[in-house]
């Protein structure tokens, strides 16, 4: 499991939105569609590379405080063998001074792609603070 956690300076209802909301998170991680109830589809085309396109589903919400999606890459050249739905992602929001601490968790990956994942959600979760603290 990789664990990182970074502080937004935004509310947790603004940096829950950026999870939950398409047009949101289209601003910091990718193309986005989004159905935020357990089941619903969360599928997101990031830029650059070959493209991949990430897609699984949520699994839980409890606003402004926790949600878990699966995770996973729509087949393509170039992009990581996990299946879509194929690992899990936990994102927890702790209030923090008017702002927030986002702790995300990505567990059931191959030894071999931690890392390379560790540095992906580095430069996605540094997008969503700079876009989530802009947003006032």
């Amino acid at each position: 499991m990789i664990e990182q956690t970074i502080r937004v300076d935004a509310p947790p209802e603004r940096v829950w939105a950026y999870f939950t909301d398409q047009e949101l998170l289209a601003r910091w991680w990718g193309g986005a569609q989004a159905d935020p109830r357990p089941g619903g589809l969360l599928r997101v085309a990031m830029d650059g590379g070959p493209e991949p396109v990430m897609r699984g589903e949520f699994v839980e919400l409890q606003p402004y405080e926790r949600l878990v999606f699966t995770f996973g890459w729509e087949p393509a050249p170039g992009v990581p063998d996990i299946p879509p739905g194929g690992s899990r992602v936990e994102v927890l929001l702790t209030p923090d001074r008017g702002g927030t601490v986002v702790t995300l968790r990505h567990g059931g990956l191959p030894a071999t792609l931690r890392g390379e994942t560790t540095d992906g959600w580095g430069i996605v979760l540094g997008r969503l603070a700079k876009e989530a603290a802009a947003d006032d």
